[in-house]
């Protein structure tokens, strides 16, 4: 049964002329499929309404052919041909009963236009925000009136594509953005200068917006209060007062900052809820709806920005992504059955490096059509098989629930005493205490389930495997980082290393081993964990430098969003950064690299070095298993099978995804080409 201090989260509300079923709101986020993937697209938005949201957006839709967002292939309402995909994703959202919004989206400086070769146009002939090697047009009034045109006949097509709400999206450093700013529009027309000139466009966007499609579609603004790392309180107070000036004008205001990566800021750096000081006001200033984002993961943060007055809805991408069911659960009152995000920004790397997105938590994101994966739904078991999994990590974690899920019997065995394997180990790293929600989600669920065993301290030999009489066996034993210096820049070990000398690994580290004395962290793998080992050594109070091969520390870290954030924080921890330079080797004293780009060499002082370069999978005992059962026969031998680092050492999330995959195809034949479309 649901707490009743719970109830207001699933009031009615009233956008203009339509109205929310309740006040969970999954506001525009990206996916990686849009114009590309429109089935896949549509088919992830209705699996979030069947969960229960009251309105699910789309991505950023782009509005013309001079704003084309490659490689990123979000949503498009170019041309009339593109209704009828767009079509696809409100007919699966209304299905179930929530509203389907639209945010209409021109990138100004940020579209290189790599697709349709247009030129670009924005307040000024500003630099690409994106970094490519192209301006745009400063847009005269002839630009003025066109752009005005192309936004109106995309509003009009988001309304035959049967929209609910519409939006003028003026936040993220788009093109709106840069007409609102004083900093970059310098324009001594009717659109610059005063803050009214400056907001001229945007209101003009929204009024044509509400007398295109106000009769039937709620017009929504996004818009940026402020509050962003550097911002001035002069800058900030502007956007208070066109807030104020603006207050009646739209249906709804979507309100964020303008710093995406501070607004979507991942949980090493934000917490829930971290919006609130920067938005609060928002609601006295105006009588409108207001949804905002905070990466609301407890109903108690919920209900308590509602009954406060601080939003009127629950904004959510990333908690949407990793439980589309969160309204359900929570409206039923099985709050242990939600997934929690924890904060990883996994799902936002599929925007930067243009794929289908994905999620730590949840496996079947991205899977909706393709793979015909259901969050909540999984067959039920085709044999009366007994399975058992070795290693009680993130893939063995996932396999043995999913297994439990469809009724089979499940033997997990986990060779140490506590479960979770990386996952319980990192979280214990500074800033990564949410992760652990990946292995307590997987727990709480195998607790219930009378037909999964959990054996702790069972270090398991392969006799031991072929003792249990199982039918298959899995094996997900992870994986340990080297020692040796293998990595991404010299895939070989090192023979320049003293034998004597004190070389960690991030496993030492995790393990309490804290180095004494004057540190030195070699990052080959360039992403998180590098610049983690660097932060714990040295909130130890050790002096430490961090060498990589790499121009910037933890490179892969922009797809994350966090890489500006992990810089900072070492900096201003102290932590000495030397980027470009390679390993050459450690004599226990001194270690010597060199610049990757003028072979010039250094030596630096160091008493420990620790490496972080690659990791070798833990399959002895796969090997072992599988070279013994190539000479016997089914049915004497079960099936084996290894996921996880185990298999192939990666992210966590591609650790569930196979520990699900494999829990999924088990007695099935798998379809090995999923729908591509």
């Amino acid at each position: 049964m649901r707490d009743s201090r719970h109830d207001l989260l699933f009031e009615p509300v009233d956008i203009g002329p339509v109205k929310a079923r309740n006040r969970f709101y999954q506001v525009p986020h990206c996916t990686g499929m849009g114009w590309l993937r429109p089935k896949m697209l549509a088919a992830l938005r209705g699996m979030k309404a069947e969960g229960g949201w009251g309105v699910v957006c789309t991505e950023w839709c782009s509005i013309h052919p001079a704003s084309d967002d490659l490689p990123h292939p979000n949503a498009a309402l170019w041309h009339d041909d593109h209704i009828k995909d767009q079509a696809l994703m409100t007919q699966a959202v209304h299905d179930h009963g929530a509203l389907a919004g639209v945010e209409l989206w021109f990138g100004g400086a940020r579209s290189a236009n790599h697709y349709t070769r247009e030129i670009s146009c924005d307040v000024a002939s500003i630099p690409n925000t994106a970094g490519h090697p192209y301006q745009p047009r400063s847009m005269d009034k002839a630009d003025i009136r066109e752009f005005r045109r192309w936004h109106r006949k995309a509003a009009i097509r988001a309304k035959q594509a049967d929209f609910d709400i519409v939006y003028v999206y003026a936040t993220h450093g788009y093109l709106l953005s840069h007409f609102l700013s004083p900093q970059t529009n310098l324009r001594t027309d009717e659109y610059g200068g005063s803050m009214e000139n400056r907001t001229r466009l945007l209101r003009e966007l929204i009024e044509e917006t509400k007398e295109a499609v106000g009769d039937r579609c709620a017009v929504a603004v996004r818009y940026s209060v402020g509050g962003d790392d550097g911002e001035t309180s002069e800058l900030t107070a502007e956007r208070r007062d066109r807030l104020e000036m603006l207050a009646e004008l739209p249906d709804l205001w979507d309100i964020n900052i303008n710093n995406y990566y501070q607004e979507m800021g991942v949980s090493r750096f934000f917490r829930e809820g971290s919006l609130e000081e920067h938005m609060s006001f928002v609601k006295s200033v105006t009588t409108k709806p207001v949804v905002t984002v905070g990466r609301f993961t407890s109903p108690e943060t919920m209900a308590s920005q509602v009954k406060r007055g601080i939003t009127d809805f629950i904004g959510a991408a990333r908690p949407s992504i990793a439980d589309p069911f969160l309204p359900n659960k929570i409206r039923e009152g099985r709050l242990e059955d939600i997934r929690e995000c924890i904060g990883c920004n996994i799902c936002y790397t599929g925007d930067g490096l243009g794929t289908p997105i994905r999620c730590t938590q949840n496996p079947t994101m991205g899977e909706e059509y393709r793979r015909n994966w259901h969050p909540e739904v999984i067959a039920n078991k085709d044999s009366d098989s007994q399975i058992l999994v070795v290693g009680a990590g993130p893939a063995g974690l996932e396999a043995a629930r999913a297994l439990g899920q469809r009724g089979y019997r499940v033997m997990l065995a986990e060779a140490m005493r506590e479960l979770g394997g990386r996952v319980t180990r990192e979280a214990m790293l500074p800033g990564l205490v949410e992760w652990v929600r990946v292995r307590d989600y997987r727990l709480q669920q195998i607790e219930k389930m009378t037909n999964v065993e959990v054996f702790r301290e069972s270090e398991l030999s392969a006799d031991d495997v072929v003792s249990t009489g199982v039918d298959h066996v899995v094996i997900a034993t992870g994986a340990t980082w080297r020692a040796d210096g293998f990595g991404r820049s010299h895939p070989y070990p090192f023979d320049s290393l003293d034998a004597n000398a004190n070389i960690l690994t991030p496993d030492d580290i995790m393990a309490g081993q804290i180095p004494q004395g004057p540190t030195l962290v070699y990052d080959d793998d360039s992403f998180y964990m590098g610049g983690l080992v660097a932060e714990k050594i040295c909130l130890a109070g050790q002096p430490v430098t961090l060498v990589t091969p790499e121009d910037v520390v933890s490179a892969w870290c922009d797809y994350t969003s966090e890489r500006f954030y992990v810089q900072k924080r070492l900096l201003d921890l102290g932590v000495v950064l030397q980027t470009g330079h390679q390993l050459l080797s450690y004599d226990a004293q001194n270690v010597r690299i060199v610049s990757a780009y003028t072979d010039q060499e250094q030596s630096i002082r160091a008493d420990t070095l620790v490496m972080v370069t690659a990791r070798q999978p833990n399959d002895a005992l796969y090997q072992t298993l599988n070279e013994r059962f190539q000479h016997e026969l089914p049915p004497d031998v079960p099936t084996l099978h290894r996921i996880g680092d185990c298999e192939a050492p990666a992210i966590i999330a591609a650790a569930v995804y196979a520990g699900h995959r494999y829990a999924r195809e088990l007695d099935a034949t798998p379809d090995t080409a999923p729908r591509y479309e």
